[in-house]
């Protein structure tokens, strides 16, 4: 029996991502020093090792922050596992979403178990005046897991719609 095709996808996409930001991050700790930036393409991408205790754009919850935001992430990735359960064998590109988001959530949540320091962020993106945050491999993971959920959710809930007014 062949394995479906959301595992064939998920599985490898999740611990990929997981193996590349941990490794990633190990070498930012080893090779970078804090805030001090190493140009990889002019000011455009540098690599700037940070600390970030929050969440996004380093939004905390104070004190609580560790412990809270490990519990929502813990939460999250239990309700990434329910939806990839529930997703058909041969639906590879849900895996594939799933897999991005529950590897970055991951690889962010042992970072944050690992060290009181927060997550280590290195890559910094810049465009003249204007700074993007300052993120990491499971940052990316998540944020392009998440756009790829949202646009096969957009497009199975546009067709059931279709298929209702029909």
């Amino acid at each position: 029996m062949p394995f479906p095709k959301k595992a064939i996808t998920f599985w490898p996409i999740a611990a990929f991502v997981v193996a590349a930001d941990w490794i990633t991050k190990s070498l930012a700790l080893e090779y970078l020093i804090p805030h001090l930036p190493r140009h990889l393409a002019g000011t455009l991408v540098q690599l700037t090792l940070t600390f970030n205790r929050g969440t996004a754009f380093g939004i905390g919850a104070g004190p609580w922050s560790r412990l809270v935001l490990s519990i929502v992430v813990v939460v999250a990735l239990i309700v990434l596992y329910n939806m990839y359960r529930h997703a058909a064998p041969s639906d590879a590109w849900l895996g594939a979403a799933l897999g991005l988001v529950s590897g970055g959530a991951l690889g962010n949540l042992l970072d944050r178990l690992r060290s009181a320091r927060g997550v280590v962020d290195f890559i910094d993106v810049r465009f003249g005046a204007w700074h993007f945050w300052t993120f990491n491999v499971a940052d990316a993971g998540v944020s392009v897991g998440a756009v790829l959920l949202a646009i096969l959710l957009w497009q199975r809930d546009k067709t059931k719609s279709t298929e209702r007014a029909q």
